[in-house]
């Protein structure tokens, strides 16, 4: 897709959320089985049902998808996505690779130590990029991808969150 392309499916769609704000606003919905068997939890994704399990460093055998790296790759397509969608608006050609990680103290997952965090305590993005563009251009195509990744910057933003439970006997 060319910038041209880009600019005609979204112009409409931009137009549309700022004559309308509340249209732009979309509840994204993702669900889990808990079937009852093992410790694991089966997510249903577009395309495939994937199950997660327990991370090798919590008593996984590593044959199940883990949570954690779960996040991560969803933070890589998310950063992936945006910077092609801004290097194709500002006409720049990019190539390269996205590569996150993220450190656990796995002593706060297992309850081994309270004061041990659960949760990533750092997480690192970078891009390996290949591009012709100048260290301005990259520096502005970078920004960019920052600012518009949704999950980078829900990330970031530590939103408010509420859990709720039903029980059905």
């Amino acid at each position: 897709m060319d910038a041209t392309k880009l600019k005609n499916v979204q112009g409409p769609l931009k137009q549309r959320y700022r004559e309308d704000p509340q249209s732009a606003v979309v509840t994204l919905k993702a669900d889990g089985e808990l079937d009852g068997t093992g410790v694991a939890c089966r997510v249903r994704t577009a395309t495939v049902l994937a199950e997660a399990g327990l991370h090798p460093a919590t008593g996984g055998d590593g044959t199940q998808l883990c949570s954690g790296d779960m996040l991560l790759e969803a933070l890589v397509a998310c950063a992936g996505v945006t910077l092609r969608a801004v290097a194709t608006s500002m006409g720049l050609e990019v190539s390269g690779s996205v590569h996150a990680e993220g450190d656990l103290d796995f002593r706060g997952t297992l309850g081994v130590d309270k004061e041990a965090p659960v949760g990533f305590r750092d997480i690192r993005l970078s891009f390996a990029l290949d591009t012709s563009a100048d260290q301005d251009q990259v520096a502005s195509l970078i920004k960019l991808t920052e600012r518009y990744c949704v999950v980078l910057q829900t990330i970031k933003g530590n939103p408010a969150t509420e859990v709720s439970v039903s029980t059905g006997a």
